[in-house]
């Protein structure tokens, strides 16, 4: 019986990460329970996603110093530098400013949809 080797193709990965937010500033009925939970308890929805972008807890709850919330502002261009999308701190700012709300949501969708990366699998070879 002679000795045959078979070479099994191996798998290419490649991953749907991109340099965009995945989510637009506006779409909070994207995802309902975070919608919900935000407009019934807000102070209890930004403490809970200052906790999964792995902040303290309670970090939100000094936003009410400035103009510009500080905090909502750091914690939205924390988020966008850990998953490198583009963009501006004046745009942070400007979102921050004007829509305060909807830059937590934003934050939210980000979090829980950069946590759980879709990769596709390949199994043939360049």
């Amino acid at each position: 019986m002679p000795d045959t080797v078979s070479n099994q193709p191996r798998p290419y990965i490649t991953s749907t990460t991109s340099n965009d937010w995945t989510s637009g500033i506006c779409d909070c009925f994207e995802d309902l329970p975070t919608c919900c939970l935000a407009f019934w308890c807000f102070p209890c929805f930004t403490c809970v996603t200052s906790h999964k972008a792995g902040e303290c807890v309670c970090l939100p709850l000094l936003d009410g110093f400035g103009l510009i919330p500080p905090i909502t502002t750091s914690m939205r261009v924390s988020v966008r530098q850990r998953y490198g999308i583009e963009g501006t701190i004046c745009k942070d700012c400007c979102y921050t400013w004007c829509c305060y709300s909807c830059t937590w949501c934003q934050i939210a969708r980000e979090i829980k949809t950069r946590a759980n990366p879709i990769l596709f699998v390949n199994m043939n070879p360049k």
